[in-house]
């Protein structure tokens, strides 16, 4: 077979269903070119197919005339297609005839056999290559043509393969392949997977990065990628000029750009990613002067940009596409923006739109501006595309002293981020913010507080959460801020009504009520009727919880927001569970879960299928418990809540329990109270754990409880989250602990600390015969104060209000002749 191919210089790693994919598509298509950034690949895929293509061909008998490779990069153009028919005719070893085209002779020579013909690098001579390829075709019917290029030569019958970077397993490999060859024993670390992610999947770059293992370790590489092109400047010398830096194979491509291309460049390095109309938006020069880069010639700029395969389509959001830059053309670009001086003002409206932005759209969230449900959920999916902007914005106003700009936006978006259980970073950010707030009006402070305050309500720092409400206050107030004086207060109130302060969260609530009803006030004034039910739920009083919270769903649903009115239905849900109507509880848990998983809330959706998973325990109906606790669980550890993840391992011991995994259920309960003592809370989580841990205490006793109990606090979050989800019936069975000893590396205390010790127990079961403080102190010879002290204390570790609840508790779970 007559080739003049290369050989491949090392093995090919990667793309395997490219090639294969290439291979079959140039049976059937006459004209493909490669597409893609400077240093994907293109090249290097192209000779592979080039070189399948030939191993195929004597057995097919389809190329005999042969598998030509064309290298073009150096061709100088003239404006003609005579240096591209050159480079072809010599590369097919075809003389030029005096007084006639060579594109003719050519022409002639390639008529008959089956040619592919490999046009490599053809970006800076592409009208010339499109003529020429057009003409070839059009005469010779068995020739074929594989190009590559940093843009299509758009010619009739042209198929565009868009290179894309490797996946991140292919990059991995890749890496790992180069860093062997460069030290033989290489192994692959977390380190290595964060320098290929970093590097965006781009073969050059890795292969330029791997090369340094020769005297950097994969930790010290990942570290250094903040100025990789200096990284990145050592390459195979018998490489082309242009592939043996990454700064080099960048410049190739931004040298074939035009003026108004080269600024829209460097000025999109702004964006994590942008549509049409932030670009627009954000990069073009003000009207009536146009400057160098007017509004109008964006849309033109901006489409070479993506043909000439510096700007990348990543899909659609919203019904608009989207575009970003591979990281390393935006480090090129940024710095290019720099030089020209363009750095402050074109950051600054970056960060100027993304606030206006999230200010309209958080008034939306909230209700305060009118839309349908459909809009808002297309705006929590909108956040999902826009976080990288968001991180910009905030991280350049910070950087610059723009305090209260930052705050603005930390504020504006916080339901983005409490809805989808992002709470930790944007906490993080907002107490950065906070920190410098100085010199900050009431205007943005006081709702920067009581943002801060939700925030923390959502991530259960119900600490953090009471202090920023009422840090909120006085300079909500002070602004005349009525709707964010309300939301600082119906926070409080929450605070205060976990906190078993009833009369003082009634009164937060009356006095946000006051505030918001006025028109326009909906969305707090049913969160506030919703705390309210919440609140009720806590004193017992049912029948008006069941009214709050049905009034609030009603109104949320009112304004189009179905996410508030699932709020109110997961205490409705709850709120059935205590009246002991299991299918109205499953029929509020179930109705919120579409709803909650249109919009990704996670935390909420997590309580919904806990609610789901505790109402199937209690119909005995295992299998659907343990799927929906699952579920919930594995949504918790996404979230990081730990006080959710702690709730939904203690629902898991239940089910264990019931299972007839008595180790499993013991050592699940201990995780969990371990994880709630991380967060600073008590251990205990009452009247459910007891119903749990009381039988298992009776039927195995103290010492091996105490041991299950003891490995269960020594385990990590993670672990004990994989040990929940494990099937039932596969842990081993339990050995009895040596005499006096609890399990080896067990931590914490030696029995549960929620569990009621012996004297509360022998209280508990005289509460149940109706006696008073006074009639227990007499039964037992001791003082009514103590007897009122350890009544507290029952009250505290089951998490009830009433001595009621106490009896009913004892009637279950405390034998008649126990002491």
């Amino acid at each position: 077979m007559k080739t003049n191919l290369p050989a491949e210089p090392n093995a090919f790693v990667g793309r395997e269903r490219d090639a294969a994919d290439l291979g079959r598509l140039l049976e059937g298509m006459r004209a493909v070119t490669l597409c893609g950034a400077g240093g994907i690949g293109k090249t290097r895929l192209a000779l592979h197919v080039a070189h399948a293509v030939l191993d195929a061909s004597p057995a097919a008998g389809a190329h005999d005339g042969g598998v030509w490779f064309v290298e073009l990069a150096d061709v100088r153009p003239d404006g003609t297609t005579e240096p591209v028919a050159r480079r072809v005719a010599a590369a097919l070893d075809v003389a030029e005839e005096d007084g006639r085209p060579l594109t003719e002779t050519l022409a002639d020579a390639l008529h008959a056999p089956p040619v592919l013909l490999v046009l490599d690098n053809c970006e800076h001579v592409v009208e010339e290559c499109a003529k020429l390829t057009g003409r070839l075709l059009a005469r010779c019917p068995r020739l074929r043509i594989l190009a590559t290029s940093r843009e299509p030569l758009r010619m009739a019958g042209e198929n565009v393969w868009r290179v894309p970077p490797l996946e991140p397993d292919e990059a991995v490999r890749l890496f790992l392949e180069r860093a062997n060859a460069a030290r033989p024993g290489f192994a692959v670390s977390e380190a290595v997977h964060e320098v290929t992610r970093a590097l965006d999947g781009m073969p050059l770059a890795l292969e330029l990065a791997a090369a340094r293992v020769r005297v950097l370790s994969a930790e010290q590489i990942a570290r250094r990628l903040a100025d990789r092109f200096r990284l990145l400047s050592a390459g195979d010398r018998t490489a082309p000029a242009r592939q043996r830096t990454l700064r080099a194979a960048i410049d190739w491509s931004h040298d074939l750009l035009d003026g108004p291309e080269r600024v829209l460049l460097r000025r999109l390095s702004v964006f994590a990613g942008w549509t049409l109309e932030q670009a627009e938006h954000v990069c073009a020069d003000p009207a009536p002067s146009g400057g160098a880069l007017p509004a109008d010639d964006v849309l033109d700029a901006l489409t070479a940009l993506v043909d000439k395969s510096l700007a990348t389509v990543t899909g659609e959001t919203g019904g608009k596409v989207r575009f970003r830059l591979l990281d390393s053309i935006r480090e090129y670009a940024a710095e290019r923006l720099a030089d020209a001086g363009e750095e402050e003002e074109f950051r600054g409206r970056h960060r100027d739109a993304v606030l206006a932005d999230a200010e309209r759209d958080g008034a939306i969230a909230l209700g305060v501006e009118p839309a349908p449900w459909t809009d808002r959920v297309a705006l929590f999916h909108r956040y999902d595309t826009e976080l990288g902007n968001v991180r910009a914005a905030l991280t350049w106003s910070l950087d610059h002293g723009d305090i209260a700009e930052g705050l603005r936006l930390c504020t504006a978006l916080r339901t983005f981020w409490i809805a989808r259980g992002r709470v930790a970073e944007w906490a993080d950010r907002t107490d950065r913010f906070l920190s410098a707030a100085r010199d900050v009006g009431p205007r943005v402070l006081g709702p920067a507080l009581a943002g801060r305050a939700q925030l923390a309500m959502g991530g259960r720092d119900f600490v953090q959460a009471a202090r920023r409400a009422d840090e909120a206050l006085g300079p909500c107030r002070e602004a005349g801020d009525d709707v964010m004086t309300a939301t600082a207060l119906i926070t409080g109130a929450e605070c205060l009504a976990r906190a078993g302060r009833f009369a003082a969260a009634a009164r937060r609530l009356d006095e946000a009520d006051a505030l918001v009803r006025d028109p326009g006030r909906e969305w707090t004034r049913a969160y506030a009727c919703a705390a309210r039910g919440y609140l009720l739920i806590r004193e017992s009083r049912l029948r008006e919880a069941r009214e709050r919270l049905g009034a609030a769903a009603s109104v949320m649903r009112d304004i189009g927001h179905l996410w508030g009115a699932s709020h109110a239905m997961i205490g409705l849900g709850r709120l059935a569970e205590l009246r002991g109507d299991p299918a109205s509880a499953r029929g509020h848990y179930a109705a919120v879960l579409p709803v909650l998983a249109e919009i990704g809330a996670r935390p909420e959706l997590a309580r919904a299928l806990a609610g789901l998973g505790r109402v199937a325990l209690a119909r005995g109906d295992l299998p659907s418990a343990r799927a929906s606790l699952a579920e919930s669980l594995a949504l918790s550890r996404s979230c990081g809540i730990r006080l959710d993840m702690a709730r939904a391992l203690d629902a898991f011991a239940e089910v264990v329990a019931c299972e007839g995994d008595e180790r499993g259920a013991v050592t699940l309960a201990g995780a969990a109270s371990a994880l709630r003592e991380a967060t600073g809370r008590e251990p205990g989580t009452g009247a459910r754990r007891e119903r749990v841990l009381e039988p298992i205490r009776r039927g195995i006793g103290e010492p091996l409880l105490a041991q299950y109990w003891g490995e269960g606090r020594a385990m990590t979050a993670d672990d004990a989250i994989t040990y929940a989800l494990r099937g039932p019936g596969t842990v081993p069975p339990p050995r009895p602990p040596a005499r006096g000893l609890a399990a080896p590396g067990a931590a914490g205390p030696v029995t549960p600390p929620s569990s009621l010790t012996a004297r509360e127990r022998e209280i508990a079961r005289l509460v149940r015969r109706g006696l008073s403080n006074r009639g227990v102190a007499d039964e037992l010879v001791i003082s009514p104060a103590t007897v009122a002290r350890h009544v507290t204390n029952i009250l505290t570790k089951l998490g009830f209000s009433s001595r009621a609840q106490i009896a009913a508790w004892a009637v279950d779970n405390i034998p008649a002749e126990d002491s």
